[in-house]
């Protein structure tokens, strides 16, 4: 995708923050350039230009870097920086954020190549549970096809087979720790012996298994057998290394200020070792030595007690590209509630209509959630977009608890609804002073 493409899809789940989702769409942009680099050595000396995004709570800061690693199937991980401490102190070390990385890209294409194997052995699993139910050799062609289709309609699922679930199961291999375990004489040749029998009275042990588990069975057992683990590792670090986003929040948490507490010796060590993972080291997992002088990291905070320049130079010097985000206006409220893909109003219309709800927003009424969230953003805690969630939560909540009704219903929520339920919670609001 090109930067003004990129730009385009945050639109659909961010709103405003254009010179944020410029600069993102850059640097995704870059890394597509980087790749197509002929000369191998070029391609090596071009590093990602780290982004540092500045601004309060609730802007879409995570969201903007969650979305950018979605649109192109990246390895993505959030941290916090104060969930970490300098190497002496308890606590999680920081390399421990790329062996978390990792760690995550390995589950996510294991579970990929689990459903690709699922649909590979699909078939075969299902016509050697059709052998168990018909010898298919001595059934016609149209018979056999009939059977298996059946089969996969699933009108056979609650039907019984004879099969082995000890070939299939993998906790055939549990009863040698209980068995070392129990043994009274304490000889080591029993305990062998009763092992090596106890396999042999497992094997070829026939139970009846339903249609559905039957086939459940076959296939995992396929997928355990042709699912190379090692090479799954090996793809998981070479992406990481080339596609890789980190978002590091709250980095503003370990910035220096004047003082020389304890508490500031920790974050100053903290940035310490932080630094040579953005500027490119090799990291140590147990799935291979990982190289992060590719991955792009994004950094987050308020800086509202602290500045950029508080923080180290050396670890300034890494994140060339500052950018300061807006607060969000009553208008970006507005849009957010109307114009955002999966926005708030669609989320809980989705899920009243499970309790075959439907409720509908006038503009008035949105206009006035809208109001009431920026108003209590300026007068209580700016919390941002967050601020909505709350506000909705409060308009939909006698409906959301009497939910379901007797008979299908359609509820109108309008601004005199609305009015009526922020007076209350005002009034209530009022009365919390006079509370000893």
């Amino acid at each position: 995708m090109i930067p003004s493409e990129i730009v385009k899809e945050l639109d659909k789940y961010i709103v405003s923050q254009d010179e944020a989702k410029r600069n993102l769409a850059i640097s995704l942009r870059n890394r597509y350039r980087r790749k197509n680099i002929k000369d191998k050595n070029m391609r090596e000396e071009i590093t990602p230009k780290n982004i540092i995004l500045m601004g309060s709570t609730g802007v879409g800061k995570t969201e903007l870097a969650r979305r950018l690693a979605k649109i192109t199937k990246s390895p993505f991980l959030k941290v916090e920086a104060t969930k970490y401490t300098e190497v002496g102190y308890v606590g999680k070390d920081v390399e421990s954020i790329i062996k978390d990385i990792v760690s995550l890209t390995v589950k996510r294409f294991t579970s990929e190549k689990t459903e690709e194997l699922k649909e590979k052995y699909y078939d075969m699993a299902v016509e050697e549970v059709a052998k168990k139910i018909n010898n298919l050799d001595t059934l016609d062609d149209n018979f056999k096809f009939n059977l298996i289709e059946e089969i996969k309609k699933g009108n056979y699922d609650e039907e019984t087979i004879e099969l082995d679930k000890s070939q299939y199961e993998q906790g055939n291999k549990s009863p040698i720790i209980e068995i070392m375990g129990y043994s009274e004489k304490g000889d080591i040749g029993d305990i062998i012996q009763n092992v090596m029998s106890m396999g042999e009275g497992r094997k070829g042990k026939k139970s009846k298994v339903k249609v559905k588990e039957a086939i459940n069975l076959i296939i995992n057992k396929e997928i355990e057998e042709n699912l190379d683990y090692d090479e799954i590792g090996r793809e998981a670090v070479k992406k990481v290394e080339n596609d890789g986003i980190i978002f590091i929040d709250e980095i503003d948490k370990i910035a220096g200020t004047n003082s020389v507490g304890r508490g500031e010796v920790s974050r100053q060590g903290v940035q310490r070792d932080i630094l040579p993972i953005i500027e490119g080291t090799t990291v140590m997992t147990k799935y291979g030595p990982v190289r992060t002088e590719h991955i792009l990291f994004i950094a987050a905070g308020a800086f509202s007690e602290a500045s950029f320049s508080d923080l180290m130079p050396e670890l300034q010097g890494r994140f060339p590209l500052v950018v300061s985000m807006e607060d969000l206006t009553k208008e970006d409220f507005v849009k957010i509630l109307t114009t955002v893909d999966y926005n708030l109003i669609e989320q809980y219309r989705s899920l009243l209509l499970v309790d075959n709800v439907e409720i509908n927003f006038t503009k008035s009424a949105i206009d006035k959630i809208a109001e009431y969230a920026y108003e209590q953003n300026c007068t209580v805690e700016n919390i941002g977009a967050r601020r909505l969630a709350a506000v909705i939560e409060l308009i939909l909540r006698d409906i959301m608890f009497e939910a379901p009704y007797k008979e299908f219903k359609k509820i109108n929520i309008d601004k005199k609804m609305v009015d009526k339920i922020i007076k209350n919670e005002k009034e209530d609001e009022n009365l919390d002073k006079y509370i000893l």
